[in-house]
């Protein structure tokens, strides 16, 4: 008769504590084979190569909800297609790793010894907003042949002797890929804070200004937009032809506050360009793919909903302040020739959905692998929405 083994044999045999044993049973990872007459729980081989996969799966960073998937599902679960969406996890960690490192570094450069917790808080901030502009940026760059932000540039139409705040500016795409064609005598003031890509683009502006139209010129400065400092320079300047609040909405909870200060700074047929939340045009390409396939959509309907909602109290936010409130369409097209980086691209926006799409992969993966036999790449019509608004 095979001998049972206490949770602490068990423990030692995996390499783990009691502790850890005690925890998966309680999460229903592993269940003991027996009880002994005083009621000790007891276990046979079988729980212990369940408790070496847990530990296993545990080591590679699987999450506990995760392994018990994997658990209840046994030799029924695809173990690649598991591992493949571990290590794209596992990237994204060393990824954001990365950021936090860099962040934390130019932090220590800037300010030396004179750092404090709030300083703590602004490296969590500036990594959550740099990745977001990275993994676009490296996104566009791989799927689109049309530049987004000439064509954003071109839309805006800065003028001759204009006077620009840029809110946010950032990396400052707009301003670096249209360079060249920025007009003469354009005075623009970007606001954003240190730690940021901003830095990076003040350098850009040093090493560059030679190459500006005749009287066209640059000021960054680093103040945090959501506190009074910014304001008393930027009202300074009086008034703005040109205000730019473009993807703030990433960065700033109370947004309303930035757009009600930026319309008192605004000159009389000055324009304020804004974007905000709007229907995300994955969501519109992947509700209809997924009806053609037969798959769930309800989740997709649920935050088409949701974004519509957003879309419609953006625009009532700024007709709080703005007489004149015009939304406008731009398009760029994506170009994908890999079902595989289509079905990420799922992933990325349904998040909370991950589960549902690994276990209809091989479904999705014909669908698009059929269509790209037909068509040789799929092209998707991207549309954002930009708001241009007047006093």
């Amino acid at each position: 008769m095979e001998k049972k083994m206490t949770s602490g044999e068990i423990a030692k045999k995996a390499g783990i504590s009691q502790k850890a044993v005690r925890l998966y049973d309680e999460k229903g990872l592993l269940k003991p084979s027996d009880y002994s007459e005083g009621n000790y729980r007891l276990y046979d081989k079988e729980a212990l190569q369940i408790l070496e996969k847990i530990v296993a799966l545990k080591q590679i960073g699987f999450s506990l909800e995760e392994i018990r998937d994997n658990i209840s599902e046994g030799e029924a679960g695809n173990v690649e297609e598991a591992l493949r969406m571990q290590l794209k996890t596992m990237e994204d960690k060393r990824y954001q790793i990365d950021k936090v490192i860099a962040s934390i570094n130019r932090t220590l450069e800037r300010k030396a010894d004179k750092l404090d917790w709030d300083d703590v808080a602004q490296i969590v901030q500036n990594v959550s907003i740099d990745q977001k502009a990275d993994e676009w940026h490296w996104d566009a760059l791989k799927h689109t042949s049309e530049d987004w932000h000439v064509t954003l540039f071109d839309t805006i139409k800065v003028r001759e002797n204009d006077k620009v705040l840029d809110l946010g500016c950032g990396y400052g795409k707009i301003w670096r890929n249209n360079w060249k064609k920025i007009p003469k005598d354009t005075k623009v003031f970007g606001y954003d804070m240190h730690g940021s890509w901003a830095d990076d683009f003040e350098k850009y502006i040093s090493e560059h200004k030679d190459e500006l139209a005749d009287g066209t010129e640059f000021k960054i400065e680093f103040e945090d937009l959501t506190g009074e400092a910014a304001w008393k320079k930027i009202k300074k300047e009086k008034e703005y032809s040109l205000i730019l609040a473009h993807y703030l909405y990433f960065e700033i909870k109370n947004i309303e506050d930035i757009v009600a200060r930026a319309s008192k700074v605004l000159s009389k047929d000055g324009v304020f360009s804004y974007n905000g939340y709007d229907v995300n045009w994955w969501y519109v390409y992947f509700i209809n793919d997924f009806k053609e396939m037969g798959l769930d959509t309800s989740f997709i309907e649920e935050g088409i909903r949701e974004q519509k909602a957003a879309h419609d109290s953006t625009e009532a936010m700024l007709k709080k302040y703005f007489s004149n409130v015009e939304a406008v369409e731009l398009t760029n097209t994506w170009h994908y020739t890999d079902p595989e980086e289509i079905i990420d691209k799922m992933s990325e926006n349904f998040a909370d959905h991950r589960k549902y799409i690994l276990d209809n992969k091989k479904k999705i993966t014909e669908f698009y692998a059929k269509k790209l036999k037909k068509y040789g790449e799929l092209v998707f019509r991207r549309v954002s929405v930009f708001w241009n608004c007047k006093c």
